[in-house]
C-alpha cells in the first residue's frame, strides 16, 4: 500500500543530494544497484501516489499508519510506500522475498523503533546495502505502568505503542521531518512547513479526543484490551488500564490459565463495561470472558493499520477517530 501525497502542497525543485555529504555517495551507489535489480526483478507494487519530484529517493515506511504520517510530511515531493500490507498485524508479519527486495531498493526506511519491529534486524541483514534509517519513536521514553497494571516481563516493561497518543506522534513527525531533510536538503523548507501543518492537525485531534472522552463518566473510564497497546492513550486521556487478554505488548504471546483467572477476577471487581479487540484479533478468549463476566466485546479497533482508501480509517487521524468513537460509545 502507498498513501496519497497532500494535494495542498505545491510542486518543488528537483531532488538534489547535498554534494558534500557522505550520504550522497551511498545514495548514488544504492540507486545504481536499484536500477540493476529492477532489470531482472518482478514488477514493483502499484502506487496510489501520483507524483513525486524527479529523481526523488524511494521512501519505505514499515507500517501503514507510519506511511500516512510520513506522507503528510513529504507532501508532493516524495512518495511514501508501506512495507506491511493493510490489515496485517506487524507482530505477526513475516517478510517475503518481495519484501526483502523492496527494502533493498529503498533509500529511506522509516520504522517505529523502540523494539516494535522484532523482524527488522534479520530483514535488513537479508536486504543488505545501505540506506537512511529513521526511527520515528527516537527521543520518546517508555511509559511507567499505572498502579496495579501488570508489566510485560518478556519485553522489559517497554511499550512501543507511542502512536496511540497523538501528542507523542508530534515527535514522530519531527523525526521524519529531520530525516527527510537529511536525505533531501533541497526540500528542507517544504518538509518543515508540512510538518508544522500536520502537528497542528495532531493537536486538533488531541483536543477533539479529550472532548469526546468527557462523555464517559470517570468511574467508567476503564480499558480492557486484547493486548497491551492502549497504555499511552489511557495515560493521556484519564483511563485506567484494567487488564489485557494477552498480558504482553505483542499479540504473538499467549495467556496462561492463571493469568486469565486473574483477569476474570479483575473484571468482576471493577465492573469494566467492555473489552476492546483490534481488527483481526481472535475473539474466542474474549467471548469466554464475556460469558463468565457479562462484559461486552467490542471488535475492530484500528491500532496497527489503517484501512484501504475509501475505508472507514484510511489515515492515522481517521484511525484514531474511529477508535475513540467506539470506545466512547461502549463506555459512556
Amino acid at each position: 500500500m502507498t498513501t496519497r501525497p497532500n494535494p495542498g502542497v505545491q510542486k518543488t525543485p528537483p531532488f538534489i543530494p547535498h554534494p558534500a555529504s557522505p550520504l550522497s555517495l551511498t545514495l548514488a551507489l544504492t540507486l545504481a544497484l536499484t536500477l540493476a535489480l529492477a532489470s531482472c526483478a518482478a514488477p514493483k507494487a502499484t502506487t496510489l501516489a501520483s507524483s513525486a519530484v524527479p529523481g526523488a529517493p524511494k521512501v519505505l515506511a514499515v507500517e501503514t499508519f507510519l506511511a500516512d504520517i510520513a506522507q503528510n510530511v513529504a507532501g508532493d515531493r516524495l512518495v511514501v510506500e508501506a512495507l506491511i500490507p493493510v490489515g496485517v498485524d506487524p507482530h505477526a508479519f513475516e517478510p517475503t522475498p518481495t519484501d526483502i527486495r523492496r527494502v533493498a531498493e529503498s533509500q529511506v526506511l522509516i520504522a517505529n523503533g523502540a523494539g516494535f519491529e522484532s523482524f527488522l534486524r534479520k530483514l535488513l541483514e537479508n536486504a543488505g546495502g545501505e540506506r537512511l534509517s529513521i526511527e520515528a519513536a527516537t527521543g520518546l521514553t517508555s511509559r511507567q505502568p499505572q498502579d496495579g497494571e501488570l508489566l510485560d516481563a518478556d519485553h522489559g516493561g517497554n511499550d512501543p505503542h507511542f502512536w496511540l497518543d497523538p501528542i507523542q506522534v508530534i515527535k514522530y513527525t519531527e523525526n521524519i521531518r529531520d530525516g527527510l531533510s537529511q536525505i533531501d536538503p533541497a526540500g528542507k523548507d517544504i518538509y518543515a512547513k508540512n510538518a508544522e501543518a500536520y502537528i497542528n492537525k495532531l493537536r486538533e485531534l488531541d483536543t477533539w479526543i479529550a472532548g469526546q472522552v468527557q462523555q464517559v463518566p470517570e468511574a467508567r473510564r476503564l480499558l480492557v484490551t486484547n493486548h497491551e497497546s492502549f497504555g499511552y492513550f489511557a495515560d493521556r486521556y484519564g483511563f485506567r488500564v484494567v487488564g489485557t487478554v494477552i498480558p504482553s505488548v505483542s499479540t504473538g504471546a499467549s495467556p496462561s490459565a492463571q493469568q486469565l483467572a486473574q483477569l476474570v477476577d479483575r473484571l468482576k471487581a471493577t465492573h469494566a463495561p467492555a473489552i476492546f479487540l483490534e481488527m483481526g484479533a481472535n475473539t474466542q478468549m474474549a467471548d469466554q470472558l464475556a460469558a463468565e463476566t457479562g462484559i461486552t466485546v467490542v471488535t475492530n479497533l484500528y491500532t496497527h493499520s489503517v484501512t484501504e482508501p475509501g475505508g472507514v480509517a484510511p489515515t492515522y487521524i481517521e484511525m484514531m477517530r474511529q477508535n475513540v468513537q467506539k470506545i466512547v460509545a461502549a463506555l459512556k
